[in-house]
């Protein structure tokens, strides 16, 4: 039995002596072809190098990101505060709307902010009542900028002298009572809140006309506690009568509003509109003409239920529904009398911050192209500028 013991351990021992030659010859190959690629590696690394510091190379990245600053280029406080020079980007909705919901966290400005308004022209094609609007703004540069959305097909040609020059933004085909207005809406506020500088947001058509000078208007928007919205509960059939049971839970009945399309907004509403992806749904599946009308309901409803300690639930522009039908009244040459512009100004009551003020309206519609001349004539007087 003793030999046959010895026998196998012996067999065994060549076994175990072979492994550790089968170790040390796999490290040798593998070093020899790692070593070559481990130099090209490094080699490829300092040429990267050379190009980005010697040539000013950069990764390219999508187009439409980069308004948020090229990596170069973040250190840079003013890249980020300067607004946007050309307003003809070439970013898609989301990418516009998610860029325009990015908002500091820090409340205080590291820089001399002075708050401007934006003027959100919502047009279908050409601004005949422009030099009133030109007379308007002159001498007041630096407190308010302008955007307009008009028909894609359409482009505006003002002057370079114009402060409409260069003021279009990227639109699309908008339908009256369809969500593509509200989308046009939303398009111009997030234009707008690309420049961090403006802090409160007009919309206004081009039959709209402002009826007081600057220097009154601009202290009554920037240092009001309210977004001036419509937003009320009307029983009637073309207010809760346009509800939809299919918007439950998100909108409920009791949080139905309705309110007239034209508002003005500051930056924290501006921003709640521009980033609502909850209630959108809701009114583009279940609002639609003729059973309702977004541009009536979506935005006092949406900010009924987000903000309404934000919202004055008024408007700031005077509108004629008397003559009846569904769309109001329009106004041209011989509707322009002085015993007209008076109304405008008087006989107004209402609430400004928390105060009774015989300041109510600050603009007005709507105004037919003929309305110019006449309107030139006596808005001097009458409306201060």
């Amino acid at each position: 039995m003793q030999p046959s013991v010895v026998s196998m351990v012996e067999t065994q021992e060549p076994t175990v002596t072979t492994r550790p030659n089968q170790y040390r010859v796999f490290p040798q190959r593998l070093l020899r072809l790692l070593v070559p690629f481990l130099l090209l590696c490094v080699a490829i690394s300092f040429i990267t190098i050379y190009l980005i510091r010697y040539f000013g190379f950069q990764t390219t990245l999508p187009t439409s990101f980069q308004t948020c600053g090229n990596a170069g280029e973040r250190n840079n406080l003013e890249h980020w505060i300067v607004p946007p020079t050309d307003l003809l980007h070439n970013m898609t909705d989301t990418e516009l709307f998610w860029r325009a919901s990015c908002v500091p966290q820090i409340k205080e400005y590291p820089f001399a902010r002075v708050p401007k308004i934006a003027f959100l022209f919502l047009t279908r094609g050409p601004l005949p009542l422009a030099p009133l609007w030109e007379r308007f703004f002159e001498g007041h540069e630096g407190l308010y900028s302008i955007y307009i959305h008009a028909l894609p097909s359409y482009q505006l040609n003002f002057s370079s002298s114009s402060v409409f020059y260069q003021r279009q933004i990227p639109s699309q085909l908008t339908e009256w009572g369809m969500m593509s207005m509200c989308d046009a809406e939303r398009r111009l506020l997030a234009n707008a809140l690309l420049d961090i500088t403006n802090e409160r947001f007009v919309l206004v058509s081009e039959s709209c006309i402002p009826i007081y000078n600057f220097s009154i208007v601009y202290p009554y928007i920037t240092k009001s506690k309210h977004s001036f919205m419509g937003s009320f509960d009307d029983p009637s059939p073309w207010g809760r009568g346009r509800y939809n049971y299919n918007m439950l839970p998100e909108v409920t009945m009791a949080n139905w509003r309705k309110g007239a399309q034209w508002f003005e907004v500051n930056r924290k509403v501006a921003i709640y509109i521009t980033e609502d992806t909850k209630y959108y749904p809701k009114f583009f599946n279940f609002c639609r003409p003729h059973a309702c009308y977004t541009d009536e309901h979506y935005f006092p409803t949406m900010l009924t239920i987000r903000a309404p300690d934000l919202l004055a639930n008024r408007s700031l522009t005077w509108t004629d529904w008397s003559r009846g039908g569904p769309h109001p009244a329009t106004f041209g040459e011989a509707d322009i009398t002085v015993v007209f512009l008076r109304g405008l100004l008087e006989g107004q009551s209402c609430l400004y911050n928390d105060q009774t003020t015989s300041v109510c309206l600050l603009f007005a519609r709507k105004f037919a192209p003929s309305a110019l001349e006449p309107l030139l004539l006596l808005a001097p007087k009458y409306f201060g500028y």
